[in-house]
């Protein structure tokens, strides 16, 4: 299979509890990430699901190269990403975007959203007039179900849902590849979650994205995943299709996740 991004003995330490005032001024390691391995076909959601500590939001932000691994090699469109550098690492991530968890703290208070949602075509080409920025801003916004009198708003202005849309225009702007999305539900009520779900398969069909999906809940994975990573400790504890992992599990921790929910709805049914 030709995989979009592939991912290889990713592992992170991190040390807790380290500082000043600490033991000999060390704390203890810990492994969030250890020795993951996959791959994400083009058009496809891939799900990591587990649940908070797991290491699945380190394991997204590795990545987007937002933290360093310790070891192992992130391949994009067969490119490995680690040796990238500057204007390098500055292309490739163009067709990387991220939608952030937190529709709250995600967006800058002191910007207006026209310049929130243009910021990455600043970034990426600056060459591009001001006006052109804004013009592609207000159509991408359009797009995600807010009309073009959001450009001078702030985001206090906005609803959590509607923050939430804003946070996808800005990752949509630069017609990226893949988007990894981080728990984009999980600070919004079911309603409007569910809102956003439909809007993220939408968009998904009309760009031809490839998501990288993080969350805590199975019901949420279930209604977009094509693939379904369960993780545990730092590692992989099943993967595979989403109707084997959702209604067939192999493993005891999997069925534990599967048990604590009420319902399951069938991938695809939002």
């Amino acid at each position: 299979m030709s995989y979009l991004l592939e991912v290889r003995n990713l592992k992170k330490s991190f040390v807790r509890g380290g500082g000043l005032f600490s033991e000999e001024g060390k704390g203890q390691s810990f492994v969030a990430v250890d020795n993951v391995s996959f791959g994400v076909a083009p058009g496809e959601t891939f799900a990591i699901v587990g649940e908070s500590g797991c290491g699945k939001t380190t394991l997204a932000r590795m990545i987007l190269r937002l933290i360093e691994p310790d070891h192992g090699a992130i391949l994009f469109e067969e490119r490995d990403l680690l040796p990238l550098k500057g204007d390098a690492l500055r292309a490739q991530r163009r067709q990387m975007q991220m939608i952030f968890q937190d529709p709250f703290a995600s967006l800058n208070p002191r910007m207006r959203v026209g310049e929130i949602v243009a910021e990455p075509l600043a970034i990426h080409e600056p060459q591009m007039p001001r006006e052109k920025r804004l013009a592609q801003a207000g159509e991408i916004l359009r797009r995600v179900g807010l009309d073009e009198s959001a450009l001078q708003r702030y985001p206090h202005e906005f609803s959590g849902g509607q923050r939430q849309r804003i946070g996808i225009a800005r990752a949509l702007i630069l017609q990226p590849k893949l988007i990894v999305a981080d728990e984009p539900v999980s600070a919004l009520d079911v309603s409007v979650g569910a809102q956003v779900l439909r809007l993220l398969q939408e968009l998904q069909r009309e760009f031809q994205l490839t998501y990288l999906f993080i969350s805590h809940s199975l019901p949420v994975v279930a209604q977009l995943a094509s693939r379904i990573a369960v993780m545990r400790a730092g590692q992989f504890v099943e993967h595979g299709p989403a109707s084997l992992i959702l209604y067939e599990p192999t493993q005891e921790y999997t069925r534990e996740l599967l048990a604590a929910v009420p319902e399951i709805p069938r991938p695809g049914q939002v």
